[in-house]
């Protein structure tokens, strides 16, 4: 067979690929996520070559990694930037070439239904090698580890600001204009799909409760959780890890219920940068007993109110034990609280199972689809952390 159609399990495609021959690898590919590139890169391939995009854009909404760039560097690998990059190419020596709509993120690997054609034929190879080669040409000069690391200071001194819907077009795009036409992103939701963890950060107390009426945008203003999750003065968060997906649970009454109104991606909380200053206890009195943060950016909102969110005892109910990581361990290790219900009493925040995550961001997707979002131009209103107060080079 030289010529295979494909729709899914990309991944094993790419193993299979890479274990009949490691001795160059060509890539061309807009996105690329740092979890998947390992995937690729644990088979050594002796060459690499990598056309991608360097739009800061892609990278400060988590479409693309700064990191999986610094990756390939580190391998020896050549990567070059191509701006408004649509084409997905992969070609393993002179054996096989693969023609895909997916790009180099866990959920194309995995989980979505992506087309393309596994290529064996010999004529089709050498013309795909024919049009990397004059591509390659066309993309400048390769990466330098300086222009990396000065990308990820940008990007992150961006989300440190909680990720401002107004600011990504500013950030820059590096990568050579060849005269591709410019085509925007359709609104690419937050990328949840290659996060390592998950959380529900819980909002409000047993003690003051929410009608499920209230306003989502309210509710957003009065916490602040548009740019940061807040904890307990005496609890700092050290259990979440940057790139950690964040979901807004608030506690609400009648029924008694947390609802996920909204998520954002986190940042590893880092004393000092991520503790409340007194202009935030200011607005905020309340910061004072909870003035430890994960900060967040992207964050995005479920429009209308409180009971267009997601309900958490719904979760519970269908996934029991394996909504969260501690009772899907204890399950395991038989031992310890399997009860779903008791996991996050007492807590600020309670970590999901990747079967947790999967259901509670399907339903959050469909709850955006059925409501609406939260318009970026109303969060733009909101406060925002003030570039001179937060230590943003201190990171």
């Amino acid at each position: 067979m030289t010529m295979q159609l494909v729709d899914g399990s990309w991944g094993k495609e790419f193993t299979k690929a890479l274990q009949d021959d490691s001795s160059e690898l060509r890539i061309v590919c807009p996105f690329i996520k740092v979890g998947a590139l390992q995937r690729l890169l644990r088979h050594h391939p002796s060459r690499v070559q990598v056309i991608t995009r360097f739009n800061l854009a892609d990278f400060a909404e988590g479409v693309s990694d700064v990191a999986a760039l610094r990756k390939l560097l580190e391998g020896g690998a050549k990567v070059r930037g191509m701006r408004n990059l649509h084409a997905k190419l992969y070609l393993f020596g002179k054996s096989r070439a693969i023609i895909s709509s997916c790009n180099l993120t866990e959920a194309a690997l995995s989980r979505n239904h992506e087309l393309g054609m596994v290529i064996h034929e010999r004529a089709i190879i050498e013309k795909c090698l024919t049009y990397f080669d004059n591509m390659w040409h066309s993309a400048g000069n390769d990466l330098l580890f300086e222009q990396a690391d000065a990308w990820d200071k940008t990007v992150t001194d961006h989300w440190l600001r909680g990720g401002r819907p107004n600011e990504t077009g500013g950030l820059g795009d590096f990568g050579v204009d060849s005269g591709i036409e410019y085509a925007p992103l359709a609104g690419a939701p937050i990328a949840v799909a290659d996060a390592s963890q998950a959380f529900v950060k819980l909002l409000g107390m047993g003690d003051n409760r929410v009608p499920l009426s209230v306003s989502t945008l309210e509710e957003v203003k009065g916490g602040g959780s548009h740019w940061a999750a807040c904890y307990p003065a005496n609890r700092r968060p050290r259990s979440v890890k940057d790139g950690a997906v964040i979901f807004m649970g608030r506690l609400t009454s009648e029924p008694n219920d947390i609802r996920v109104f909204g998520r954002a991606i986190g940042m590893a909380y880092r004393p000092i940068r991520d503790d409340a200053t007194p202009a935030d206890i200011e607005l905020r009195p309340w910061k004072e007993k909870w003035s430890r943060y994960i900060r967040v950016h992207n964050a995005e909102f479920v429009d209308g109110t409180i009971a267009n969110g997601v309900s958490l005892n719904e979760l519970m109910d269908t996934l029991k034990a394996d909504s969260f990581a501690s009772t899907q361990r204890n399950v395991v290790r038989g031992e310890g609280n399997t009860n779903p219900r008791h996991a996050y009493r007492q807590q600020a925040a309670v970590e999901l199972s990747p079967e947790g995550l999967s259901w509670l961001g399907d339903r959050l997707e469909a709850a955006f689809e059925a409501r609406g979002k939260v318009p970026r131009n109303r969060l733009e209103e909101l406060d925002w952390p003030d570039s001179s107060v937060v230590p943003l080079s201190s990171h």
